[in-house]
């Protein structure tokens, strides 16, 4: 059963990800722009460096292309918010990213996106899972590529410069220019070397890259940036000296940060960076918007200059969906994904990487220096991630536990309420919070804490795991 989460469809090459499937897929978006008469405003087709990713990108033409609706075909491997960029201002009514983004090596995936650029709501990739189920092999309409090519239905494009030309737009270049930073960037073999390479040295920062060869198993490491996975960026860093250091995830659309020290920047400390630099340096007002597992600093912020924090569940469509709704400066997740009002409505890790990098030139502050700032002023905000494995009984037990029969742990921190928005969030009296939801990806239970010390962080989450017994 293809079923897509909070991410799109993600699945294990040659289990689930099979030209069959990925085919039923294509078949039904193009199906539901038929029915809905959207066919004139395309369909965009983008795939990053997965195994399987240009060919699956190439039969999601050949099917769309085989339903008489027009493809816009990126050319060459993208990053996901490429992608976005374009539909976003060309008018297109759907687009496709092939990519599994911070999956393991042996999962691919689909993303869909639609009009003006933004995540799929759920209310169509629904839809989209409905079509499929009445689908056979025998519905697929698909003409070679060649043919599609030939007949003007593919059409082959390359938005590269378009996009690089809009980030610098909305960067403050001549600052960047005047302080000529050392960067070193860590695409961890997924697509942002060439966008960030072409960004930063446009901005006339030196620019030196590794792990950048086309390598499908990644290295061996998750895609996924993090302390862990971003140790040598991390090592190199301290021992040549830079500046910062930036790596992103498979799909360029989440980023983790080094600092000039070599620590590694939370992606909660990221967004937090971002939203003071903007309000306090950059004169900006608006509100933020969160997810619900991402640090409460970010209210402290808002509350600081007269604004608001919106929580919202996981997922960025709801973050898009709320930035819209309230005009927010910024939007973004505890795993390192955000963008900022007047870019597209998606993740971003190359323009949120190239608006660091700003930050550190207007303000005359490295990131050590304007996280201490922030500390000093707002105080510590410490958060502890647990994810685990389970088998589908004891999947069964956990649902029924927290979300039935809706039992949590008697905590030893007064609690002052309890959502079920997405997952199970408990609020303590003292501002601290953990919550227990399924991740919408991978077959993981995802437990986030935070409180004002670690040790009242790893206290609250032993009490949550030792009650769900895992």
């Amino acid at each position: 059963m293809i079923q897509f989460g909070t991410g799109g469809w993600r699945s294990i090459i040659g289990d689930e990800f099979i030209k069959s499937n990925i085919v039923l897929v294509a078949q039904a978006v193009a199906q539901m722009m038929v029915e809905d008469e959207v066919t004139d405003k395309g369909l965009v087709v983008g795939y990053d460096r997965r195994f399987l990713s240009d060919k699956a990108a190439r039969w999601i033409s050949e099917v769309v292309a085989g339903n008489g609706i027009k493809v816009q075909f990126v050319s060459k491997m993208a990053p996901t918010p490429l992608i976005m960029y374009y539909i976003k201002t060309h008018g297109n009514a759907y687009g496709m990213a092939v990519t599994a983004s911070h999956n393991p090596a042996e999962y691919n995936g689909i993303k869909i996106f639609t009009e003006g650029g933004r995540d799929a709501t759920e209310e169509v990739t629904q839809r989209v899972e409905r079509l499929i189920a009445s689908l056979s092999a025998d519905d697929v309409k698909a003409i070679g590529y060649e043919e599609g090519v030939e007949k003007g239905l593919i059409v082959e494009i390359n938005p590269f410069n378009d996009y690089i030309d809009k980030l610098l737009n909305l960067l403050d270049v001549e600052a960047i220019r005047n302080n000529e930073l050392k960067i070193l960037v860590d695409p961890m073999f997924g697509v942002s070397k060439n966008s960030l390479q072409a960004l930063l040295i446009s901005c006339r920062c030196e620019v030196d890259v590794i792990h950048e060869r086309h390598d499908t198993t990644f290295g061996g490491r998750l895609p996924s940036p993090s302390a862990n996975t971003l140790a040598r960026l991390a090592n190199m860093v301290v021992e040549k000296g830079y500046d910062i250091g930036i790596g992103t995830d498979g799909d360029a659309d989440r980023l983790g940060i080094i600092d000039e020290k070599g620590d590694f920047i939370h992606p909660n400390d990221i967004m937090a960076l971002l939203y003071y630099y903007l309000l306090k340096y950059k004169g900006w007002r608006g509100p933020v918007v969160r997810n619900i597992a991402t640090t409460h600093l970010l209210d402290a912020i808002a509350k600081r200059f007269g604004e608001e924090c919106y929580e919202v569940p996981v997922g960025f469509k709801h973050i898009s969906s709320k930035m819209d709704e309230t005009d927010a400066v910024i939007g973004g997740e505890s795993s390192g994904g955000l963008t900022i009002r007047g870019h597209i409505k998606g993740k971003d890790g190359i323009f949120a990487a190239g608006l660091l990098v700003e930050m550190i030139c207007v303000t005359g502050k490295h990131l050590a220096q304007m996280l201490d700032e922030i500390h000093q002023e707002f105080g510590h905000y410490i958060m502890l991630e647990c994810d685990k494995r389970f088998s589908l009984e004891k999947k069964k037990e956990l649902i029924k536990l927290l979300f039935e029969d809706k039992k949590l742990p008697v905590f030893n921190f007064p609690v002052s309420r309890v959502s079920y928005e997405d997952g199970a969030k408990v609020y303590f009296e003292n501002g601290g919070w953990i919550i227990a939801r399924f991740s919408g990806t991978e077959p993981l239970i995802r437990i986030f804490t935070e409180m004002s010390t670690k040790d009242e962080a790893q206290q609250v989450s032993q009490e949550m795991l030792t009650f769900l017994g895992l």
